[in-house]
């Protein structure tokens, strides 16, 4: 089964004619160090030159704080095999500045026979801020609940609608959760990350026309008061899926730019030929993508955000399709979001490198971990990785990433097939990869029905599939439910709250052996270590490491305290 999880980026040629292009021109592509610069620091800024035309010199010019030009020096000439070209390295520092300033800078290149300026990154304006880089501190000890409220619960008295497809409406509501929280809590979720509920159409809630309202078919702004204040009585925090980069063709902007060509809204969009042509998100046309670049733009988003975080009382923000925004914006939207709810968790969904997710260090939080979800559902659900190939990965991972970069995990979503759909059934397969993922660092999130079982007919890619729908089942309740995996992860969820080394401690390989397809790693900080072993042969093992002797039954884990 293809299970499609970065899209273009999983096919060799297109990540190297992406490359190409990245090296190709003047570039800076954002390369400052450090990656956050904090109070004091003169970060040294890096551009490559790699154009036909000499270039005598490179000028950063700093547009804010204050105005001023830094000329850069010219460090070495390379080759670049994939352009089959040489290249130049310049370097230069900024000034240093106080934690909070926003920093904003240019950067031009100039040919020795004229004045004209070439400009880098296709004439980008880069920013920064200075420090502000922590997540909050509640956010590493969080644990996710993910729910898509059209597919969740009905409500008190309501079953769900006849419907014939899977991407018509179930009738969730915002009720069906309020009603149920005792159910995410008895669990021990203590985060809950809603799916869109804005006006719109779709069962998903990504096609919203109002940025400021709840969709009367989910319920009212009231309803979302009473589960924000019910779920921070029951100590949950909540986290709202927040879109930036597009919107409806149905939203009243865009109606109102499309239908007058003096409209105020026309320069909230890009126009290739008004009024019918227009930049979209993957070409969808009922999704025109936004200029967040125009100060009305950015003035109505951040005011939207600020509305649900300080007015509502959520607690973050997940947010999507991050890398579709420019990182201008994400500077401006943190340094506006974090002063006026400090301990707002900002993540950003980045079907990315991790190179290109780095970009976001000091502008978010931290991003979805998307390239772990890759490496787990190999590993235990189609065997497409094996178990020393993930300890690499693992270990290269965790070496990679800033130890304060936030980086939620999930085994599957609303955007792929669900892991049980991938491991063909096998419940003891997905135990094992929540075993993993729930004794790894990042918050661990549960997409709503994992936990019980919930399955889906076709994959969300093949002959005869509807899509992404083919992944949003409703909810199982009741007898329906896989008690016995349900019981697992409330045994997973109450071992990650009761043990903190989990969140915060170091990660050690044991034992990693691709013959006996055993795993063993162990979890450890200054006071307490856990270790765990996962065994993913079809046969019982013995393992003995650290003076511990494991008992593994086939396709099963376990997990040691000492």
């Amino acid at each position: 089964m293809e299970d499609k999880i970065f899209g273009k980026l999983n096919q060799l040629h297109y990540r190297a004619a992406r490359m190409s292009e990245s090296q190709s021109g003047i570039q800076h592509n954002w390369e400052i160090d450090p990656l956050v610069p904090g109070e004091g620091d003169e970060p040294t800024l890096t551009v490559k030159v790699q154009i036909d035309h000499r270039v005598d010199r490179v000028l950063c010019t700093l547009l804010e704080p204050k105005a001023l030009d830094i000329p850069l020096e010219l460090i070495r000439t390379e080759w670049d095999d994939l352009n089959w070209s040489y290249y130049q390295v310049w370097r230069g520092k900024l000034p240093a500045h106080s934690s909070g300033t926003l920093v904003r800078y240019k950067i031009s290149a100039f040919r020795p026979e004229d004045a004209v300026a070439i400009p880098a990154d296709d004439n980008v304006i880069f920013s920064y801020l200075v420090g502000w880089h922590h997540p909050p501190a509640w956010s590493q000890d969080a644990i996710i609940y993910q729910i898509m409220p059209d597919r969740f619960h009905p409500g008190p008295g309501r079953k769900w609608n006849q419907t014939k497809r899977p991407d018509e409406i179930y009738g969730g509501t915002l009720r069906g959760i309020i009603e149920n929280l005792a159910y995410i809590q008895e669990l021990g979720f203590n985060c809950l990350w809603l799916n869109p509920f804005f006006p719109d159409k779709t069962h998903h809630g990504y096609h919203a026309t109002d940025y400021f309202n709840v969709n009367p078919r989910l319920g009212t702004l009231d309803d979302i008061r009473e589960l924000v204040e019910k779920c921070h009585q029951n100590g949950i925090r909540l986290l709202l899926d927040f879109v930036a980069n597009h919107w409806s063709s149905e939203h009243p902007f865009f109606q109102a730019a499309q239908t007058d060509p003096n409209s105020e809204y026309n320069s909230w969009f890009f126009w290739q030929e008004w009024p019918k042509d227009y930049e979209t998100y993957f070409k969808v046309k009922e999704l025109p993508k936004l200029n967040v670049a125009d100060p009305g733009v950015r003035s109505y988003l951040l005011d939207s955000a600020k509305f649900w975080l300080d007015e509502i009382g959520f607690d973050g923000l997940r947010l999507d399709y991050a890398h579709g925004v420019s990182l201008n914006f994400w500077t401006w939207f943190r340094k506006d979001i974090k002063s006026i709810k400090p301990e707002a968790w900002l993540f950003g969904e980045v079907t990315d490198s991790p190179a290109h997710q780095l970009q976001f260090y000091g502008r978010l939080d931290g991003c979805l971990d998307f390239l772990l979800t890759q490496a787990i559902r190999n590993t235990f659900g189609s065997g497409r990785m094996s178990i020393t190939q993930l300890d690499a990965f693992l270990e290269a991972q965790d070496r990679f990433f800033p130890p304060n970069f936030s980086r939620p995990s999930f085994l599957d979503n609303h955007d792929m097939n669900r892991f049980l759909h991938l491991a063909r059934g096998d419940s003891r397969k997905l135990k094992l990869a929540a075993l993993c993922q729930f004794t790894l660092s990042g918050p661990p999130i549960v997409y709503y029905g994992t936990e019980v079982g919930v399955e889906q007919e076709q994959p969300v890619h093949g002959p005869g599939s509807i899509g992404l729908a083919e992944a949003r089942q409703p909810m199982l309740w009741g007898d329906s439910q896989d008690e016995d995996l349900l019981s697992y992860y409330r045994w997973l969820i109450h071992l990650r709250r009761e043990r903190p080394v989990l969140s915060v401690g170091e990660r050690q390989t044991l034992h990693a052996d691709d013959q006996d397809r055993v795993f063993v790693y162990k979890r450890y900080d200054s006071t307490e270590q856990m270790t765990i072993a996962l065994n993913l042969s079809e046969e019982m093992k013995i393992v003995e490491v650290e003076g511990h002797t494991f008992k593994l039954g086939p396709v099963s884990g376990d997990v040691h305290l000492s």
